[in-house]
Parts: C-alpha cells; sequence; structure tokens
C-alpha cells in the first residue's frame, strides 16, 4: 500500500468514528485542531468533516436508486458470447466482448447494433458479473454430469444397529472384528484374525485365516463354531463388506438357526468396546502390527493362537463392569466385580452340559500354565523370524483352509492334546 493512496469511504468512516468522541468532548481550540489534522489525514473538505462530526455516520440509502444501464439486448448478447466461449470468467469475457460479438454476428449466430456494440465496450467486470449471475451456465460441462444411478440399498441395512449392552446377563452374544496383518500396506492378500467374544463371559474363540473372502471367512467361522462350547444367541458384528454380504449372511443363517444378527453404527468402535479391547490384549500385543503373507506364517499363527485360545479362557482373570455410579449428569464411577476367568464365569453360569464341563475341566487341569507361556514365547519368536512373501511367489489359498482333521497343542513337556 502506497502512502500517497487515498483512504477508501470505509477507512475514513473508521477513522472518523474513532475521533469522534474525543472531538464532542473537547473545547472549541481542541475541536479546531482535530479538524486541521482530519482534513490533513483525510484530505476531506472541512465543513463536510463538521457535519459528520455533528451528525450521524451511518451510510444514507439513495432516495433514488439508478436505473439499469444495460437493457435486455446487451444481457442477451453477453449470455449467447458466454455460451459461446463456454461460460468463461467475467475477468477473461470482458476485453473479448466487441470483437466476438462481431465475430458471432458475421455467422449470423447474433443480432448487434451499434449501440449494443458500444455499451459492450463499456461494461466493467462487476457489472459482467451480475450479469453472468443471472444468465449464466445452468448445467454443468458434460464430463462432470454423472449418469443417475439406481440408489443401492446395502444389505446390512436390514438389520438393526445397536449396542450390546454392559450389564447383558445372558450368555451367546458375541460381538465379532476381523483384525488386519498388512503391515503399512493393505496391499494383495494377507492374514486376517476373525475373533468372537462373549459380552458376557469374555470367552473368546480366534481364527487366523488368509484373506478376507467368503471361503477363508466360512472356514474360519466354521472352526471356531465347531469348538464354541455355548449357543450363539446374537452375533454383533461391524459394518464391514467382509460380514454383510448375501454369501456369508446365508451361512449364519443356515448353520445358526435361530442367530439374531446386528451391527454396529458406522465409525462408532465403542459399540464392540469388548471386542475392540480384546484386538489388542489377546492379538496386537503378542505378534503386533506386521505384514504377514505367507502359508508359514499363517500356520504359525494358528498354533499361536491354539496356545493364547487355552491361556486367556482357562487362565486369564478378567473383571467385568458391575455398576456405574453416576456423581452428576456427566460423570460416574465404574464398579468391578471380582476378577475371574472366561471358563469359570461360564460354569457360574450353568450353560455347560456335565460331560463337556468334565473334558473342559480335565483340560484346564491337564494343562501346565507355565510351559504354555513358554510355548507362547516360542511360538512368536519363531513367527517374527519368518520372512514375508516375495514378489515372484503366490499363495494357493486353498491350501491355506482349516483342515477337518484335529489340531493338537502340546500342554507339558509329556502330553499333547487335542482342542477339537
Amino acid at each position: 500500500m502506497s502512502e500517497t493512496e487515498p483512504m477508501s469511504i470505509d477507512e475514513r468512516r473508521k477513522y472518523i468514528h474513532k475521533i469522534r468522541s474525543r472531538y464532542q468532548k473537547g473545547n472549541k481550540k481542541e475541536k479546531g485542531r482535530l479538524l486541521d489534522e482530519i482534513e490533513a489525514v483525510t484530505g476531506m473538505h472541512r465543513k463536510s468533516v463538521i457535519r459528520l462530526m455533528s451528525g450521524t455516520l451511518s451510510r444514507k440509502k439513495r432516495r433514488q436508486e439508478r436505473g439499469r444501464r444495460y437493457g435486455a439486448e446487451v444481457e442477451v448478447a453477453v449470455r449467447v458470447i458466454a455460451l459461446s466461449l463456454d461460460y468463461p470468467c467475467a475477468e477473461r469475457l470482458q476485453p473479448n466482448l466487441v470483437w466476438m460479438a462481431k465475430h458471432l454476428a458475421s455467422h449470423q449466430e447474433l443480432i448487434v447494433s451499434e449501440e449494443t456494440l458500444e455499451k459492450l465496450g463499456q461494461i466493467s467486470c462487476s457489472t459482467l458479473k451480475r450479469v453472468l449471475k443471472r444468465s449464466g451456465r445452468s448445467q454443468p460441462k458434460m464430463a462432470t454430469q454423472q449418469p443417475k444411478r439406481p440408489k443401492r440399498v446395502g444389505v446390512h441395512k436390514a438389520y438393526p444397529m445397536r449396542k450390546i449392552p454392559w450389564n447383558e446377563t445372558e450368555a451367546g452374544h458375541f460381538e465379532v472384528d476381523l483384525v488386519h496383518h498388512c503391515g503399512e500396506a493393505a496391499t494383495g492378500d494377507y492374514v486376517h484374525t476373525i475373533q468372537m467374544v462373549d459380552v458376557t463371559t469374555g470367552w473368546c474363540e480366534i481364527a487366523a485365516v488368509m484373506g478376507r473372502s467368503f471361503r477363508v471367512m466360512k472356514n474360519g467361522f466354521d472352526f471356531m463354531l465347531s469348538r464354541l462350547p455355548i449357543p450363539v444367541v446374537e452375533i454383533h458384528p461391524d459394518n464391514g463388506s467382509e460380514f454383510f454380504n448375501q454369501h456369508l449372511l446365508r451361512f449364519w443363517k443356515q448353520t445358526l438357526v435361530n442367530v439374531e444378527i446386528t451391527r454396529s453404527r458406522p465409525y462408532q468402535k465403542n459399540d464392540n468396546c469388548f471386542i475392540e479391547e480384546n484386538n489388542h490384549s489377546l492379538i496386537r500385543a503378542y505378534i503386533g502390527h506386521d505384514r504377514f503373507d505367507t502359508q508359514e506364517q499363517l500356520k504359525a499363527i494358528r498354533q499361536l493362537y491354539e496356545h493364547l485360545w487355552l491361556y486367556h479362557n482357562f487362565f486369564q482373570p478378567v473383571m467385568r463392569l458391575q455398576e456405574k455410579i453416576y456423581r452428576n449428569e456427566f460423570q460416574y464411577q465404574r464398579k468391578y466385580d471380582q476378577a475371574k476367568t472366561p471358563y469359570d464365569r461360564l460354569k457360574a453360569k450353568n450353560v455347560l452340559n456335565k460331560n463337556l464341563m468334565k473334558q473342559l475341566d480335565d483340560l484346564r487341569a491337564q494343562t501346565n500354565p507355565i510351559y504354555l507361556r513358554e510355548q507362547i514365547d516360542l511360538h512368536i519368536t519363531r513367527l517374527l523370524s519368518l520372512p514375508v512373501l516375495d514378489k515372484s511367489e503366490t499363495v494357493n489359498i486353498f491350501e491355506t483352509l482349516i483342515q477337518e482333521a484335529d489340531i493338537s497343542v502340546t500342554l507339558s513337556n509329556d502330553l499333547t492334546i487335542t482342542v477339537r
């Protein structure tokens, strides 16, 4: 901004507004000195300044608005010229109005008089912007005009959104989630962990699969459901397409006839808070966030998960929220019950038949937790030492499926039992 550049009307009014209170409070000599200063700063006539100081500083509305200088013929010409040039901005259009009008007239696209040509040469950018706003482009460019497609309603819309209550007392309400082991790049096929957590007891089922196609997801759920000691009352995943597709929904309904299928709200992790907590404590805390994408890594993860399944369900005490004591509308204190293992909570619910309970009691009695913990560490060390998939290698998904044969777990130095 130059020192010689004159002040705008708004700047002059703001300056006079700031100094007006001093002018009204001053004596005759002080008022004269202030008038000299204002006259020198703003460049206004002294009488104009006195009128503003004595009257009002608000801008007065015109008694009569100015009429339109450019009539309908000019607007028609501007509209035709803008259309022919694909509606450029006013700054690009204004210098080219006259010659373009003559050019279009020579092709019989426009009829213009000498008066209209003269006005097209005089029109300002500001006026041209207002004209273009009234008569500008009504349709977007062809490339941006997307065809109208039928609105697709996802299959998950048919299933209600809800949150399994934290004080649910019935066993069998399972939160379901999928953990990705892709590292930093989610490209290609890699190992996923399917997890099911019972909200009431904390009983957890985990299975490692390669990819997330229907075939491997069904295989993983078949394995977990065959080992599950209690019936499934509710399945509660997030809104991912790996869960909500026609094939897996049909599988759930055929395998679990009376199951209730619900879902969490999009982008609300707290709706699946129990399984989100397990994603860290049961999976990420042991194998981290690295990428696993080979068949050898998948085999190692499955062996690790068999030990973690025993370790978590039979030996890891978990606390369950028992009560919320509200101090006010927004603050409350959490009160937890006595820590118990998920298996002990299942036994307390009386949902296990006697034969199954005896088998599980024997399984825990025969398990050496110290040896089990050492085996977990060994499997983690072996897993992290395995290389990732080379670019020239491929994995046959059919070879990664969990086989019908029982999976064995070594529980002590000289004891091996099956867990299926």
